[in-house]
């Protein structure tokens, strides 16, 4: 019975070693197998190469910078609240943003900072450009109509916010107002930054006040806003204009010209996610509009290592063509016929701009230019 069971023993031990032998084999095989998803994530991304260009790795840099502008300015903020010796200062910062007026009466424009070679940068990175049509005299105020809103509306930023581009030197005499939502105006450090690039407050006591200061004078309204940025595809020009008649009524109310801007280009710098009406993200987006006052375009572009995944708008050309001036009779209540009046010769021109430079700067286009509202 011991030999039995000894023999028995042995057995078991040997085929236990030689099981474990072959399992050990088999995960073995396993771990150096590599895994499917790695390789078809690296070839979903395309990242750039290292050897890049100097220059234009300064102009992704002044992109990026100005894209995460606010984000870096709340840091920076929070940051400071951080040490108790900043906080008298900090407080009397925060009521001077309180009682400050400036957004509201032209802004604090700095030639010096609107002329700072980092726009040079900011400029060329996608490359940017306007196009004169025309002369614009500098003996009375003007009104100018940006179209398309796109995502951010970086175009409008290059042509009337900065002189990357030369603005003052091609309109000598007029000084450019864009203009955008008082919220802005109350995050620290960032307001002050486009305070001194002549940016304003859109409200109607502002483009006012600004064009009260007689002739040069000029604001920049990027017009179709919220609701038209949910339209903001490559390849499209779906504007909403049609509604829009408080710009025009300004310009009639103090004389001012009217100048449509049509921005090639400025849909095409980022992608979006399908939000056609009727679709619920569609839904979403206009419900927290109307709650919020602005909505949130689903859109990507690039990072700044690679060239399709990111918050970066891709590098694609922009060109902002200034179109001819409509001449308005100041009236200070004027009928909504007379508005609709003007509104049918601003879209005229529009339309000109578009049929005539359309096959130069928008050749990709998926569709013709439309007013959908």
């Amino acid at each position: 019975m011991e030999t039995r069971s000894t023999a028995f023993s042995s057995a078991t031990r040997s085929f236990s070693s030689s099981s474990l032998k072959e399992r050990l084999t088999q995960l073995s095989n396993l771990t150096t197998t590599p895994l499917r998803p790695i390789p078809k994530i690296r070839t979903s991304i395309e990242f750039a190469p290292s050897k890049i260009p100097k220059r234009r790795r300064l102009q992704t840099l002044a992109v990026a910078t100005w894209s995460t502008s606010i984000v870096i300015a709340t840091f920076l903020f929070f940051f400071l609240a951080s040490y108790p010796p900043v906080w008298p200062f900090l407080a009397i910062y925060l009521l001077w943003i309180h009682l400050d007026s400036s957004p509201e009466h032209g802004g604090r424009t700095s030639p010096t900072f609107r002329s700072f070679v980092f726009w040079k940068y900011f400029a060329e990175y996608y490359p940017a450009s306007f196009l004169k049509t025309c002369d614009l005299p500098p003996d009375r105020p003007y009104v100018f109509g940006y179209h398309p809103h796109g995502i951010i509306g970086m175009g409008a930023i290059c042509t009337f916010a900065t002189e990357a581009l030369g603005f003052s030197k091609a309109f000598p005499g007029i000084t450019p107002h864009l203009l955008t939502l008082a919220s802005n105006f109350r995050v620290p450090f960032y307001r002050d930054m486009i305070l001194a690039m002549g940016i304003c407050s859109v409200s109607k006591q502002s483009c006012s006040n600004i064009l009260k200061g007689g002739p040069g004078q000029s604001i920049t309204i990027v017009v179709g806003g919220a609701a038209e940025s949910l339209s903001a595809h490559p390849g499209t020009a779906d504007l909403t204009l049609r509604k829009r008649l408080g710009f025009i009524k300004v310009a009639i109310q103090h004389g001012a010209d009217l100048v449509p801007v049509f921005s090639f280009g400025e849909n095409d710098i980022y992608d979006q996610m399908p939000n056609d009406k009727g679709t619920t993200l569609y839904k979403v987006q206009k419900k927290f509009q109307q709650v919020f006052g602005f909505t949130l375009p689903l859109f990507h572009g690039r990072g700044l290592l690679n060239y399709n995944l990111g918050l970066l708008p891709y590098r694609r050309r922009i060109v902002a063509v200034i179109g001819r001036p409509i001449p308005v009779e100041k009236c200070a209540q004027p009928t909504l016929e007379e508005i609709r009046r003007v509104q049918e010769q601003y879209i005229d021109e529009l339309m000109w701009i578009w049929n005539t430079y359309k096959d130069e700067f928008a050749r990709s286009r998926r569709r013709e230019l439309s007013i959908v509202e």
